[in-house]
């Protein structure tokens, strides 16, 4: 299947399927001499680990980090980094009468009329297994970002109707995993998790909305027209499974905002440019 890597400098291309022997990442271009902190990585799958949350896909993975390749003595070689993951509770047999039935707002439909065949088990190469590498692949990045004190935080804003209405400077990003639906605001997690209970005693479920906030970005990065930065987190937020929309700064909301209203202003702080609203996100 094409389409398997994204990037170009520290390109990640993953492969596995969600109940195959397992699933895993191969990053060419990290650069030699990182040192390649196993430790950290397995926390951040620890993170998205199933089966930790009654919230949570019911699935009992372990998610225990293999190196393949790429690491010496503690530190990256500058070859391909190889990462594994083993599947330890795949169970085929749980999807055998979906064998011949097309679950609906899965990609089972899709991929047969591309290929020709499916893997019904789970989604195969369509589950939100394949996001297991990822978060492998994304920690061995934050491991680099660090050496530019670059900073990442990702969180729970929206589910359903239940807002999170503090902006991301007001809330303390060190307390996003105190609660189970990852939401630093513990009054507003409260309100979603009782939603997501009501609504899983009904047998359904809702949608939601993760804020992600990137401090400390030097200015400069990403290219002038195509690939520029927002265009490339854009398509990887939205190559994720289910993700329906990505927006940046303002986003959608901006469209109900006039210019004058908009336009980040630069002023001066000490000796560096900033702006004194952020409605473009940062991205200037």
């Amino acid at each position: 299947m094409a389409g398997n890597s994204f990037g170009q400098i520290f390109r990640l291309t993953t492969f596995g399927e969600s109940h195959g022997p397992g699933v895993g990442a191969v990053i060419d271009g990290c650069p030699a001499g990182l040192e390649i902190d196993l430790e950290f990585i397995q926390k951040q799958l620890d993170k998205r680990r199933p089966g930790q949350s009654r919230l949570s896909s019911a699935r009992n993975e372990n998610d225990r980090l293999q190196i393949l390749s790429g690491v010496f003595k503690g530190k990256s070689t500058g070859s391909p980094l190889a990462i594994f993951i083993a599947n330890e509770d795949a169970r085929t047999k749980d999807y055998e009468h979906l064998s011949e039935i097309f679950r609906p707002s899965h990609a089972d439909f899709s991929m047969f009329k591309k290929f020709g065949h499916r893997d019904y088990r789970g989604g195969g190469r369509s589950s939100a297994r394949e996001t297991t590498a990822r978060v492998a692949a994304g920690a061995v990045a934050q491991l680099l970002l660090k050496k530019s004190g670059i900073q990442i935080s990702a969180f729970v804003s929206q589910v359903e109707n239940v807002i999170c209405k503090k902006s991301y400077d007001q809330l303390n990003l060190k307390k996003i995993f105190d609660s189970e639906i990852r939401c630093p605001d513990q009054s507003t997690a409260k309100k979603m998790i009782k939603l997501i209970e009501k609504v899983k005693a009904e047998g359904d479920s809702v949608g939601g909305v993760i804020s992600c906030v990137i401090k400390d970005c030097p200015a400069g990065l990403g290219e002038p027209v195509f690939d520029r930065l927002h265009a490339d987190l854009g398509k990887s937020m939205l190559s994720i499974n289910a993700a329906k929309g990505f927006d940046i700064g303002s986003g959608f909301a901006g469209a109900t905002m006039r210019g004058g209203t908009h336009n980040d202003e630069f002023i001066l702080r000490g000796k560096r440019v900033k702006t004194k609203t952020n409605f473009s996100g940062g991205i200037q």
